[in-house]
């Protein structure tokens, strides 16, 4: 009886986890509706450099959603966090986030949406 209600108990934590994992797969894969705005940022130069571990970096693509995989985006830290890559380091990276335009000019920290779309003449939805 006691092993009978141990499998049971593990059978329903796989199927809780099986579950979770696809929803995760789901929602991460689905359009975002921001899509086209992340899409434009590149296709009228923008760039965004940043590191995985920069919690502002994190606000900056959460404020995109499902839409922050579309960001042109450049990561500079090194897998270890420690150092910077070559690529950052010859652009003269000095803090993240940093936004590049095509115009040269620059913003740093997170930039509201709004702002981005200013800068590049991206159409936001509403």
């Amino acid at each position: 009886m006691k092993k009978k209600k141990e499998l049971t108990f593990w059978v329903v934590i796989a199927l809780v986890l099986v579950g979770l994992i696809g929803w995760g797969m789901v929602n991460s894969s689905s359009p975002g509706k921001l899509d086209q705005f992340a899409q434009c940022l590149g296709q009228k130069g923008a760039m965004f450099y940043g590191a995985f571990w920069c919690p502002h970096c994190q606000n900056q693509k959460k404020m995109l959603g499902n839409s922050a995989k579309l960001l042109p985006y450049t990561e500079c830290s090194t897998p270890d966090g420690k150092g910077q890559l070559a690529v950052c380091t010859e652009k003269k990276v000095a803090n993240y986030p940093t936004w590049r335009f095509a115009d040269g000019t620059e913003l740093t920290g997170e930039v509201p949406l709004n702002q981005l779309a200013e800068k590049t003449s991206c159409v936001l939805p509403a």
